[in-house]
This record gives C-alpha cells, sequence and structure tokens, in this order.
C-alpha cells in the first residue's frame, strides 16, 4: 500500500492566548501542498519503519511510528507493518511533514489492519499525536481553531503556483511561541478577506490576504528569516509572500505554476534552497 503525504503552508495564522494545558489558541487557514512524502506499508510480524533521510528517527521517536503504536494500544491490534517512508517534505520546517506522515500511517494502517475506524474516530486520534495531525485526514483547505484540532472544511484554494524557500536550519515552535510572549501585542487579525477570497476563487485576493502572527517573533530570532521573505516577495510573478507556521520556510503564491518554477528557478541562483509546487484544489488519499 502506497499513501502520499502532502505537505501544508499556512495562508493565515493568528495567534491567541496562553492555554492553561500550555498550547496557544490559534485560528489558522491551512492549505495542502502537491509536495509530498511517499509511505509504502506492508503486512509483518513486527513493527518496523525505515526513512531514506537522515534528518528523521527511524523508530519509536518518529511520528508515523506513533501513529502506529497508537493504534496497536488502543485496539490491542497484534499485527504488525513494515513502514518504508520516502521524505521529500523539508524537516522542521514549518511545513508539517511529520505530522502529514503520522496522518498518513493512521488512514493506511486502519485499512491495512482491518481497523474499519471511521474519519471521526481517525481524527480524535490524530489530534493525540499533535495539533497539525487532524488536518491532513482531511482538507484540502480547512479553517482550524483552539490548538489546531477544531477543523471547519474550506472551499478549496484556487489553484496557484507555490514558491518555497527554506533556510538551512529549522526552527522548534516552542521557541517561536516562547518568543511571541514575550513581544507586544499587535493588531488582533481579522481572517473574514482571506476566506471571502477563497469563497469568490480569487488568487490575486488570496494573496492579498496572506498573514502569519508568529512571523515578528521568528523574525526576531532569526532575521534571515524575514530578509528571506523580501527576497522571495520582489521575485517577478509572486503575488504574496509569508512565512509559513512557525516558519523557517517562507512561500510565495504565483498565478500559475510555471511562474512559480521561472522563480524557484532564479532563486536557487542565487544560491537559495528553492522549489516550486502548487495548491491541491481536491482531497487526494493515494494508494
Amino acid at each position: 500500500m502506497r499513501l502520499l503525504a502532502h505537505a501544508k503552508i499556512n495562508l493565515a495564522l493568528a495567534v491567541g492566548s496562553l492555554r492553561p494545558d500550555g498550547y496557544h489558541e490559534v485560528e489558522t487557514v491551512l492549505q495542502k501542498l502537491e509536495l509530498h512524502d511517499r509511505l509504502e506499508l506492508r503486512p509483518a510480524g513486527e513493527l518496523t519503519l525505515y526513512t531514506d533521510s537522515a534528518e528523521v528517527p527511524q523508530g519509536p521517536g518518529n511520528l508515523a511510528w506513533k501513529a502506529a503504536a497508537l493504534l496497536r494500544e488502543r485496539y490491542r491490534c497484534r499485527a504488525g507493518a513494515e513502514m518504508r517512508l520516502h521524505k521529500s517534505i523539508p524537516v522542521a520546517a514549518g511545513l508539517g511533514g511529520g505530522s502529514a506522515d503520522a496522518a498518513a500511517a493512521l488512514a493506511g494502517l486502519n485499512d491495512l489492519w482491518d481497523l474499519n475506524l471511521d474519519l471521526e474516530t481517525l481524527v480524535g486520534l490524530a489530534a493525540e499525536l499533535g495539533s497539525d495531525v487532524p488536518f491532513f485526514l482531511v482538507g484540502p483547505t480547512a479553517l482550524a481553531r483552539g490548538r489546531g484540532e477544531i477543523l471547519a472544511p474550506l472551499p478549496p484554494a484556487p489553484e496557484m503556483g507555490v514558491v518555497l524557500v527554506t533556510p538551512a536550519f529549522g526552527v522548534r515552535a516552542a521557541r517561536a511561541y516562547a518568543r511571541f510572549d514575550r513581544l507586544p501585542a499587535g493588531a488582533r487579525s481579522d481572517l473574514s478577506p482571506l476566506l471571502r477570497a477563497l469563497a469568490d476563487k480569487d488568487r490575486y485576493a488570496v494573496a492579498g490576504g496572506l498573514f502569519n502572527g508568529l512571523e515578528a517573533a521568528v523574525f526576531d530570532l532569526y532575521p534571515e528569516v524575514g530578509k528571506l521573505k523580501e527576497v522571495l516577495g520582489g521575485e517577478a510573478g509572486v503575488l504574496g509572500a509569508l512565512m509559513s507556521g512557525s516558519g523557517p520556510t517562507v512561500f510565495g503564491l504565483t498565478a500559475d505554476v510555471e511562474r512559480a518554477g521561472a522563480a524557484a528557478a532564479g532563486l536557487r541562483a542565487r544560491g537559495l534552497l528553492a522549489r516550486a509546487t502548487r495548491t491541491l484544489t481536491a482531497a487526494l488519499n493515494d494508494r
């Protein structure tokens, strides 16, 4: 069995107050991308996980493994699986790669092990693994509230090209939020313009409605991320640029994937790690 675990970007991220459980209240618009990892599952007597990336663990420290272990424990499942994870999504980059892998593991093992769990149950399990994981079971576009686990489907974004620029370092989300708490409160963010743009399928208005309440905190910690956003925003064909999630990846939206490819090529010529992809306009569950 083969599943594609698609990356995400945050078209908007409004950060609220710190909750008693240590998380922040958030309101965020999440969008899946064509860029994906690939998870292959085969029946086996034991549970094993192999990955082609030296940046992610191959055993219990991997979120896909934790998803499998959660299913086995919760439903007293004695079956095993050989899991092979082929990574293409940059690690610790604000693109949700680990969460996407975990969601793919939940969905795939539910089928492989004949657990017959419905989507609502899988989403509940996903929320135990991480705030972003539930989104990857739905989509391609959704509004997330709470700590990110309360989801409402949105009209899919129009197809747009996406340029991703990832620095050669990661950002720990906990550190970004901790710095956010020490900065003066900014103006309250309004998602209404972006939600209207999505409903109208207006890619130019979508690009104009981008915002991320964590940018000031991450730019304070890592000024080079802010500079990358400026560089990307100045590229020909880029309609709007933003940092995704807690960073450090910044993305730019273009009218089509051809313009994204041209912008990415120009940035690579300047020594930056850039790639082109596109928004997903339909929920895909590739097997």
